[in-house]
């Protein structure tokens, strides 16, 4: 299923103006000394009142847990923070975390996984695995995946992972995934790197080839586990995919969403016209983001409650 959204005035206005400030910023490089400023851009996202915060080791990984004050018993969901595998952390992430979980009533996890260049592929998907297990080894058996851009495409790796080895009765089966603007294809073979390249003020493809080269460092760019697009999407739990129209990563989620329908399973893909990557951080300022982070909110508790 495929859904268009379209941009509300307000909306018009507000990317209008985003695009005049973006015009005159240097381009955002997918490097460690990029870190600070790209932390303290995801920071500016409000937390969510009623969500507590803490800091905890799941599996081998350190981060946060964003808790609401009630929630499902024994539920979670394990959120995935972008930053192209060279940037972010669960403690920028976790203010925009913290509005999804209000909105599904369940708590989050926010793994800082290992970063690039320091750690290369496959330390990444190495410490989602170990969270999740982590997880369920701590009484969580009803959990959903989430993330948003590298975060995004590491969740829906993992989701591949768990599900095929849950088919075999070796491991507990995620109930679902919620993507936001997801980098599933670090080969960078989707039509819109170069249809959406002009429309795009945030991602251009220069950097992301610079990220996924410090990220793979010599690794096949096809390997299954580094660009979910080339797995096998058969037999996945129901997924929920956004992402804004103006994006050069559009067609990471298009085509991730055809693939998952083409094996007979659940993928609902919503566009939404003029918007630009992770958009649903923006709440603060676009009616879009607002609507996107209730729907994702609503796709997780009846995922979590479908059981």
């Amino acid at each position: 299923m495929s859904v268009e959204h379209p941009k509300s005035p307000g909306d018009q206005a507000a990317m209008q103006a985003m695009r005049e400030m973006l015009a005159g910023l240097p381009t955002l490089e997918f490097a460690p000394q990029s870190r600070p400023a790209f932390n303290e851009l995801m920071e500016q996202t409000p937390a969510a009142d009623g969500v507590s915060f803490e800091a905890a080791t799941v599996g081998t990984v350190a981060g946060w847990w964003c808790r609401p004050v009630a929630s499902e018993k024994g539920a979670a969901i394990l959120y995935f923070h972008g930053g192209a595998y060279v940037l972010g952390s669960a403690i920028a992430h976790r203010h925009f975390v913290s509005q999804i979980v209000k909105r599904a009533g369940v708590p989050a996890f926010l793994p800082d996984y290992r970063l690039a260049p320091e750690h290369a592929f496959p330390a990444a998907v190495e410490d989602a695995q170990s969270a999740f297990a982590g997880l369920v080894e701590t009484g969580y058996e009803t959990i959903a995946l989430a993330g948003d851009s590298a975060g995004g495409g590491l969740a829906l790796s993992l989701l591949a992972l768990v599900t095929a080895k849950a088919t075999q009765g070796k491991g507990v089966m995620p109930r679902c995934a919620a993507l936001m603007s997801p980098w599933t294809d670090l080969a960078l073979t989707g039509g819109s790197m170069t249809a959406r390249a002009d429309a795009d003020p945030l991602v251009k493809r220069a950097e992301l080839k610079k990220a996924a080269d410090l990220y793979l460092k010599g690794s096949d760019p096809t390997d299954a586990r580094a660009s979910p697009l080339y797995q096998d999407l058969g037999g996945l739990p129901p997924l929920l995919i956004h992402v804004g129209e103006d994006e050069i990563l559009l067609d990471d989620s298009r085509r991730v969403a055809e693939a998952v329908t083409n094996a007979g399973g659940q993928a609902a893909l919503h566009i939404w016209e003029g918007m630009t990557h992770v958009f649903p951080s923006n709440l603060s300022q676009l009616q879009a983001a607002n609507e996107a982070l209730d729907m994702v909110g609503a796709f997780i508790r009846q995922n979590i409650q479908a059981g």
